[in-house]
Order: structure tokens, then sequence, then C-alpha cells
């Protein structure tokens, strides 16, 4: 009796180290979410070739003195964009700039700050499961990896060109998706760790449907970065067509740089943003027959309707031709329908 009371007592233990762990995570998914979007507003604003050095201990202080004011815009006014864009910008229009990426850069510390503190306290406390801590230590050098790929994208835009090399920003993004998705499924996993069983022929395809989903949502987000990067989003502010055509001009000629021209580039997103949502589509619509749990139901209607209020969203964006709180907006709804299907795929997993 004493050992079998010992045993229950373990495992709700455990249980609920695991639930906390798994909340902390998803706090940090959380910020992680917050700074995609602020990343997104830096970039809409042009922000983020604002302060033209990288220091990740010292960095977090800002001007603090007029001094050092004009010592930041001085090294900004010897930068192609302040040359060749911005010429004549005012102090004050540098300091509106300068906060924007100043803000980005101090969330990343911050987030690496609730992610470290925790992380070594409930590791001292003894309430972290062994078999989760290199899962823990990878997320937090992924963190730290972000960061140096993050100042190692600013640096594209100091040298000749006053812009951030699209390769980079899509490589910056694409590193913060991995790290959201890494902390929503570890997160997830640990606050409901018993998946229900479905016992139904139809599951194993609409795993599937559900991966090929994840995929193209994956791949459209990317594609967005590439429009991002290259301003893509400011010509042929139309649809369904591209000024009159389904193809943009020159679609053919420019097959071979499929990630350098601006209505190629625009095109793709269109495209696999169309797909995704066809593809959410017939997943919502073929789980309708599926015994799926309360839970999961919910998170599946939740997809759909998400679904549709993006793609709306994307083309709002682009007919107003991308004003900065909807391109904003834009950018959050990518990472809301991301963690939606993240979360139904989660919601589908067979039990281990």
């Amino acid at each position: 009796m004493t050992t079998s009371s010992n045993i229950q007592f373990t495992a709700s233990s455990q249980h609920a180290n695991d639930r906390a762990i798994g909340v902390w995570l998803m706090v940090c998914a959380g910020m992680v979410l917050a700074m995609i979007v602020i990343g997104g507003i830096t970039r809409l604003t042009e922000s983020g070739l604002s302060i033209v050095y990288w220091r990740p201990v010292t960095g977090f202080l800002p001007p603090l003195t007029d001094a050092d004011w004009a010592q930041a815009f001085d090294l900004y006014r010897a930068t192609p964009q302040y040359l060749e864009v911005n010429a004549g910008m005012t102090l004050a229009e540098f300091r509106a700039i300068f906060w924007w990426e100043y803000i980005h850069r101090l969330w990343g510390r911050l987030i690496g700050l609730v992610f470290f503190l925790p992380f070594v306290w409930f590791l001292i406390r003894g309430r972290v499961r062994m078999t989760l801590v290199p899962r823990l230590v990878l997320l937090f050098l992924l963190g730290g990896a972000q960061g140096a790929l993050g100042w190692y994208m600013v640096r594209s835009g100091l040298v000749d060109i006053p812009a951030v090399s699209q390769y980079r920003l899509a490589a910056h993004l694409s590193l913060a998706f991995v790290i959201y998705a890494a902390l929503v499924w570890t997160g997830l996993s640990l606050i409901f760790p018993n998946p229900a069983a479905i016992a139904d022929r139809l599951a194993v395809p609409i795993r599937r449907l559900a991966l090929l989903a994840l995929g193209l949502i994956s791949l459209t987000i990317l594609s967005g970065a590439f429009v991002a990067g290259t301003d893509a989003g400011l010509i042929f502010n139309s649809f369904p067509l591209m000024d009159g055509s389904i193809l943009p001009p020159g679609y053919f000629d420019h097959a071979a740089a499929p990630f350098e021209d601006h209505g190629t580039i625009q095109f793709h997103h269109r495209v696999l943003a169309l797909a995704s949502l066809a593809a959410v589509t017939a997943l919502w619509w073929r789980s309708r027959w599926l015994a799926l749990a309360p839970r999961a139901r919910r998170v599946d209607n939740g997809l759909m309707a998400m679904a549709v209020a993006q793609v709306l969203l994307g083309i709002t964006t682009l007919l107003l031709v991308v004003p900065v709180h909807l391109a904003a907006t834009h950018q959050a709804g990518a990472v809301l329908l991301f963690t939606t299907i993240l979360w139904f795929t989660h919601e589908l997993r067979g039990r281990p």
C-alpha cells in the first residue's frame, strides 16, 4: 500500500513539474511570437540598419546622453542607407527608427533571460526530466545562434547596398520559426502528455494531410520572408490578377532566379498561400468524419477560421499597398496560423 501510494505521489509530482515546465515554455513561445512581430515592424519601418554595432553583453543600454545620441547618429550617417535613402534625416527622425531596432534587440535578450533563469532554477530543484535537458540546452544554444544570425543579416545592409539580403532575412525568420515550433511542441507535449487514441481508418490519411498543410504553410511563411526582404508587396497591388494577368510580366524569363525577381516572388507567395488554404480546407472537411476529442475539434475549427482570415488579411494588405499596421498584423497572423496547424498536428499524433 505504501509503495503504491509513493508511486502515485511521484507520478502526480512529475505531472505537476511537467505542466509547470510546459507553461514556462509556452510563455517563452509567446515571447518569440512577439519577437517575430516586432522584427516585422522593424523591417517595415526600415529601422533594422539604425544600430550599426553588435554588443551582445553591453548593448542592452541605449544612448543616455546627448553625446551618446550624437555618436550613434554619426555612425549611422556613414551607412549606405543614410547616404542613399535617408540623407538629410534629423536626429529626431533617427531616434524613431533607432528605438524599433533597440526594442527588437532588447526583447531578444529578455527572451534569453526568461528562458535561462527558470531553466537553471528547474534544473537545480530537480524538476526537469533528464531526457528533456539536452533539448532545452539545444534550444538555448539556438537562441544564441539566432542573435548571431540576426547580426549577420544586418551586416549585409551596412556595406554597399542599403538593404539586408533577402536570403539572410529568410534564414533569420526560418530559425525563429524552428525555435518557436520546438517551444510550442515541447510545451504542448508536457501540458497534454497523453494523446487520445483515435481508432478510425481515416486517422492516418488525415495525419498525412495535416503534415502536408504544415509544410505548405511553412513554405508560404518562408516565401513571405522573400516578399518582405525585396519589398515585393509594393508592386502588383491587385487581386486575383497581377495588373490584368495571371502571371507577372516576364515570369518565364525569370525562372532561373525565383528569389530575385519581385513579381515572381510575389506570385509564388500568392500560389503558396492559396495552396495552404486549400490544404487546410481539405483537412478541416475530412476531419468532420473523424472521432476527435473536443479540444482537437476546437483547434481544427480555429485552424480553418485562421486560414481564411490570414488569406483575406494578406489580400487586404496587398490592395492597400502594405500599410505598416496591416502588414504587421498579417505577420502575426502567419505565426498564429502556424501555431494552430502545429497544435492540430500535435493533437493527431499517435500514442508512443
